[in-house]
């Protein structure tokens, strides 16, 4: 963030100097689009047959439109914004943060002209207030799949999705059903025609379930409006995105034999018995992919590497949860990235825990752990998504941080890991810790990883070596940390308790100066802050 402002500072004097001045912003802007290492979404596709390769094709045409679909959510016209810029650099940087707002730098924005990122994106009118919203009196205001608009009157008019964008839809939903036509597989048929229904009716309910039950799909296909972090203002909105997936058989038949764990996992967890009574789905299923293509919200700024869905509580009481991990895209994050972190900020006689495998269980059991605690308030008064409001999505990431590392250790006193040393998990943890907190506080997995970090840091988990600037995982703290962090987040979220957790992420979902001081030293060792990815059909050799 000192950087950051220390950059803008100098555009705004450089500005009067003259033609030096586009030189160095030219320059400052290049830097930061290498803080993105390019990485080749090479896959291997061999194993498909003649039609799921012909239904690829299809696919990346979809997968387009949901690009041009979160384009129009986050900012609005893409080709506005890039006519009005003149270098390649800036250009290039507003693709990979879909927009002028940098953002694993809080969101600050990095084209002349721009102000601060509207909280609500654009999903809401700009000029919106928060009592004017609350005023509104429309049943669907709060649906993920609506946009708020001005009508002709200057009235607040709430527009669902398909309706709002319904060119687009439509287009995809056709492609869909051409590409159902080419399923081989009858659960994939099945998921591609009820998706394209649900495109155009905002009604996701069936398809989650289609989605769900499928198992053996070679290719997957992650397509609509999902998450709703972009939606800052309320955690209202959904924004559209899509993933092209290859299944890895040997892997996911390595890994699949963990869900049907999941019963006995949530008995674990260590909280009081009402705060997980819920019963988790065993049909969950745990797959890993290599990744294809991404577009849209996956797609901006940091990558996704793995994937829970779906997110409808209805689906994870009935069915559970498909967690999908990315195999490809999670080794390049780990060669290029945390590795070198790793190397430079964890004591040297600890780097020999940081392994790709211990990296993988973490990522993979963070994605299991969202289906296990609680849904619904211990005193029955509602939901947790609903009594946390805009907190719900931060406080559910540090839930799932703290529980994936736990759940590993559970697994291992089970025997289900066998010779699993938690030393490697531990210290991998720490690292992956300093690879996200470099995307910045300002997104529901930034405030989780900082609440996280300084919660564990306060009780001894580890320490930082002031000689050396290098952290020191502490075993035994840290397991007792970890804990009572699980337990600590758990309750929280059982409760409802709004104010308690607006407090926990006020004193400890913030970046302090000492640990921005070590970041600092990350970047100026030129090691990545993420990946961007070159992708494309050709790469597949379509």
């Amino acid at each position: 963030m000192k950087g950051k402002t220390l950059l803008l500072a100098a555009v705004a004097t450089l500005t009067v100097i003259g033609c030096n001045t586009k030189k160095t912003q030219e320059t400052e802007m290049q830097k930061k689009v290498n803080e993105f290492a390019p990485v080749e979404l090479r896959v291997d596709i061999i194993s498909l047959s003649d039609k799921e390769k012909q239904m690829l094709p299809l696919l990346f045409e979809i997968a387009e439109i949901m690009d041009e679909l979160f384009w129009l959510q986050t900012y609005g016209d893409k080709e506005e914004l890039l006519s009005k810029i003149n270098d390649e650099a800036t250009r290039d940087f507003v693709m990979i943060n879909y927009g002028p707002w940098e953002r694993l730098n809080d969101n600050k924005p990095f084209v002349e002209g721009y102000g601060e990122k509207p909280l609500g994106a654009n999903f809401y009118p700009k000029d919106m207030t928060r009592e004017e919203f609350e005023a509104f009196q429309a049943p669907d205001k709060t649906s993920l799949y609506t946009i708020i608009i001005r009508n002709a009157d200057s009235k607040l008019e709430s527009v669902p999705y398909h309706v709002a964008y319904k060119e687009k839809i439509d287009k995809a939903a056709d492609l869909l059903r051409k590409a159902a036509e080419l399923a081989e597989d009858e659960g994939l048929k099945k998921y591609l025609t009820l998706r394209a229904d649900a495109l155009q009716t905002d009604d996701y309910f069936a398809s989650d379930l289609a989605w769900m039950d499928m198992k053996t799909n070679k290719i997957d296909f992650v397509v609509g409006p999902i998450e709703n972090y972009e939606d800052a203002l309320f955690n209202y909105k959904a924004a559209y995105e899509a993933y092209i997936l290859i299944k890895d058989l040997d892997w996911t038949q390595k890994i699949n034999r963990f869900a049907a764990l999941l019963p006995k996992l949530q008995e674990s967890l260590p909280v009081e018995p009402e705060y997980k009574k819920e019963k988790p789905g065993i049909d969950s299923d745990l797959g890993v992919y290599e990744v294809a293509y991404y577009a849209g919200d996956c797609n901006s700024g940091s990558k996704t590497i793995a994937i829970n869905l779906p997110n409808d509580p209805r689906v994870h009481l009935e069915k559970g949860s498909r967690k999908l991990q990315l195999k490809n895209a999670m080794k390049a994050k780990f060669e290029k990235i945390l590795l070198p972190i790793g190397n430079m900020l964890i004591v040297e006689e600890q780097r020999n825990n940081i392994k790709f495998d211990a990296f993988f269980e973490n990522v993979m059991f963070h994605e299991v752990a969202h289906g296990l605690g609680i849904k619904n308030l211990v005193n029955g008064k509602g939901t947790v998504r609903e009594a946390l409001k805009e907190m719900h999505s931060a406080l559910e990431e540090g839930k799932a941080d703290i529980l994936g590392l736990y759940m590993v250790s559970q697994l291992a006193q089970m025997g289900e890991l066998p010779e699993k040393d938690m030393m490697d998990n531990y210290v991998t943890f720490v690292a992956g810790i300093f690879r996200s907190v470099r995307f910045g506080a300002a997104s529901s997995h930034g405030k989780a990883n900082m609440v996280c970090f300084n919660y564990l840091k306060e009780r001894g988990a580890f320490e930082r070596i002031p000689e050396t600037g290098t952290y020191r995982v502490n075993y035994e703290k840290m397991t007792e940390a970890m804990n009572s962090l699980a337990k600590d987040i758990l309750t929280l979220q059982g409760n409802g308790d709004y104010a308690a957790v607006k407090k926990l992420f006020e004193e400890k979902g913030f970046i302090t100066d000492e640990l921005q001081a070590d970041l600092n030293r990350v970047a100026e060792a030129n090691i990545p802050r993420d990946i961007n990815c070159i992708q494309g059909k050709e790469l597949l050799g379509l």
